[in-house]
């Protein structure tokens, strides 16, 4: 399963989104190198010059992280890294010298991902798990503290989104959002956390969203999951803060990822198109930059709550969203 960020407009009927012993120091380069109608795909193409100029500003910044090693000897543990947000964040861990376990549903993807980290140097373990499932949480955990030793950094990034008016969710569809998000971040925080308190300490980062600020028509179970993560997180924080164990959420704005492109139903038009369209929405629908944010963009901000840096931050919401919620 992925969680990334904050769900695209719709084209159609919304869908669901999906979403853990090298010894050589990580090669930054090489980690991050590898890192809806067909009526609608007809009509963008048609104005696709047009929608290129309108884009020509909107396009993200090349991205590139500082060469540091914050999480060297580090055992990290990210939930939804199969892609997006996610896989963005494994690179850049492993990047760092962080041992990274990470899970999903989709094996395809997660054993490529594993595969890309250590091609490039880096040391990644992919572990099967569906946060849905409490023994599969209960497993990757405890998997990934027997492979590594320890745990010090957790990203619970795992969920997932339904989009459509509140009436009309199945209370099965409703409930999958909530158990995915919300419990399923709750399940991994359950097992997490007793084995920061043998190790001393540790920092959780959770992914929730702008929409837990400031949300739209029909994202009622996303937006109730995610505000309810920034609820877990601040009174984890309380429960922990005298252990040693900060816990933060990431509140990220629209990415551009797959969850996103499936969000919108926008997953069988060519890519050209997709990007062209997307760039001409993000224009006049995100204040601020105007542009939809990169996975590796809100990775790294990630890896900057979890690092040491910042020792008295926990509790916290921290939004990066390009100016979507500072705008009334």
């Amino acid at each position: 399963m992925t969680n990334d960020n904050d769900p695209a407009p719709s084209a159609g009927e919304p869908q669901n989104s999906d979403r853990a012993a090298g010894t050589g120091k990580p090669s930054r380069r090489r980690l991050l190198g590898t890192m809806a109608a067909s009526g609608l795909a007809v009509g963008a193409a048609a104005g696709l010059a047009g929608g290129v100029a309108l884009g020509a500003n909107s396009d993200p910044p090349q991205f590139t992280p500082a060469a540091l090693r914050r999480f060297g000897g580090k055992t990290v543990l990210i939930t939804g890294a199969t892609s997006g947000i996610g896989a963005a964040a494994a690179h850049l861990f492993a990047a760092e010298g962080g041992r990274v376990a990470f899970c999903g549903r989709r094996e395809d993807r997660g054993r490529a991902v594993e595969r890309q980290i250590r091609a490039a140097g880096g040391e990644a373990t992919y572990i099967r798990a569906d946060v849905l499932v409490e023994e599969d949480v209960r497993n990757f955990v405890d998997s990934a503290v027997k492979t590594y030793g320890e745990l010090d950094v957790a990203f619970n990034n795992a969920g997932i989104t339904v989009q459509r008016k509140l009436h009309e969710y199945s209370t099965a569809d409703f409930d999958r959002v909530l158990n995915t998000n919300l419990r399923g971040t709750f399940l991994a925080m359950k097992y997490e956390v007793p084995h920061m308190l043998r190790n001393g300490g540790g920092t959780i980062v959770v992914t929730s969203s702008s929409n837990a600020l400031a949300t739209d028509a029909g994202r009622a179970a996303y937006t109730a999951s995610k505000r309810g993560l920034v609820g877990l997180v601040q009174a984890a924080a309380l429960d922990y803060a005298a252990n040693g164990i900060r816990v933060n959420a990431l509140v990220p704005g629209t990415t551009d990822t797959e969850l996103v492109r499936r969000a919108g139903g926008f997953e069988n038009i060519p890519d050209d198109v997709y990007q062209v369209l997307m760039k001409q929405w993000a224009s006049s629908n995100v204040p601020g930059l105007g542009r939809l944010a990169t996975a590796a963009e809100i990775a790294a901000f990630a890896l900057t709550l979890a690092s040491p840096e910042h020792p008295y931050l926990t509790g916290a919401q921290l939004v990066i969203d390009g100016g979507k919620t500072a705008h009334a």
